[in-house]
């Protein structure tokens, strides 16, 4: 690659991180937002996570264009065309991450006037863990260090430890009490998407370690 060729590559690719960076904030804040709805019962502010996911949607498909654009115009070869393939990876995982904050923010407005469990502490844990894990994979991704990747990954053990946790409480409480049965179960739905949330995280984990070392394969087996 010429010094042309690589200045207007650096440039490009550039700007597609940080959309890229972006697109992960949007979804930090859906995944805030639609616990903050949950933990307050605050219907409006549900189903504004549930619009606003078509910005999400429409930065993953713009990031896609440009990805596909440079590697049509650039030809980028080795870690370079890693790095691109990588993005193109990333920006599914972190949309679909948007669909599962609406997916707590649709479970919010059907519950309404449901009454609150103790589970839920448990759940905004879950909520605490995965945004943090997204944060750091985000920087590890800018960063391009994949030892931090592999330990972002490593916590998902911990995600779901307390998913398993919530799910056998829930599903005893519902035993329990079949007046709770509704409100059990979206609250089961919440954690759920938590937890599917912070195997998306893993899956970003990987992309960063591939484009960094060539290798790729799976976490957490």
């Amino acid at each position: 690659m010429t010094q042309g060729l690589r200045a207007t590559y650096d440039r490009e690719y550039d700007e597609i991180c940080q959309d890229l960076v972006l697109m992960g904030q949007k979804v930090e804040n859906a995944i805030e937002q639609a616990m903050t709805a949950l933990v307050e019962s605050d219907i409006p502010l549900a189903k504004e996570v549930i619009t606003s996911d078509e910005q999400i949607n429409h930065l993953r498909f713009k990031i896609e264009e440009a990805c596909l654009v440079l590697i049509a115009t650039q030809q980028p070869t080795a870690s370079d065309l890693r790095s691109v393939v990588a993005v193109m990876h990333i920006v599914i995982e972190l949309e679909r991450m948007g669909d599962h904050a609406a997916g707590i923010a649709k479970a919010v407005t059907k519950m309404e006037e449901e009454p609150m469990l103790k589970t839920l502490k448990k759940i905004i844990k879950m909520a605490d863990l995965s945004e943090k894990m997204l944060q750091d994979c985000l920087q590890a991704f800018v960063k391009r260090d994949s030892t931090w990747a592999r330990q972002i990954a490593a916590q998902d053990t911990e995600m779901d430890d307390l998913y398993r946790s919530v799910f056998d409480k829930l599903v005893a409480i519902m035993a329990e009490n079949k007046k709770l049965i509704t409100r059990a179960t979206y609250l089961l739905w919440c954690a759920h998407n938590l937890e599917r949330i912070a195997d998306r995280v893993t899956n970003i984990a990987e992309q960063v370690i591939f484009m960094t070392t060539g290798n790729m394969g799976e976490l957490n087996l």
